[in-house]
């Protein structure tokens, strides 16, 4: 980046010095408890957002919920919790990151492009994938406890 675009952007001082050297961070911006619960207001935005407008996360959000119930039913390990915590919660990310991916295509774009079918597309694929890692990783957890309990 030029330094012309930097002075434009605001990332230099007068005498052309880096913000950040002042302030801490690149974009000039100070670091405060005000900040940081406005960025968690956003969070909270994002995914109300979301679940108000995605039919997949309520799909994901519901099977979440049998999970954990099954979880606590059939009395699984600490570390089968972690593995199935951690895999719900790569799942709730990506598909978020798909809702931004196909938010962004659509402001940029209402009509067929072959390049915004791609972003979406992968997005969606990027979202079954893990979805589909999720429910093998239910599989592995569940099924030999359910064995279990019919022997």
């Amino acid at each position: 980046m030029s330094l012309l675009k930097l002075k434009d952007k605001k990332l230099l001082d007068e005498n052309g010095e880096p913000l950040y050297a002042k302030s801490g961070t690149p974009d000039g911006k100070h670091f405060s408890i005000k900040r940081t619960f406005r960025a968690c207001k956003y969070s909270w935005d994002g995914l109300v957002n979301a679940y108000k407008n995605e039919q997949s996360l309520w799909i994901h959000g519901v099977g979440s919920i049998v999970a954990i119930i099954m979880g606590f039913l059939l009395e699984i390990s600490f570390t089968q919790w972690a593995i199935l915590l951690i895999s719900l919660v790569v799942v709730l990310a990506v598909e978020l990151l798909n809702t931004g991916i196909e938010a962004v295509v659509d402001l940029v774009t209402q009509k067929y492009d072959p390049l915004a079918k791609i972003a979406k597309d992968s997005g969606s694929a990027a979202a079954g994938v893990a979805g589909l890692a999720e429910f093998i990783i239910c599989l592995f957890i569940f099924v030999p406890k359910i064995i279990h309990l019919f022997r």
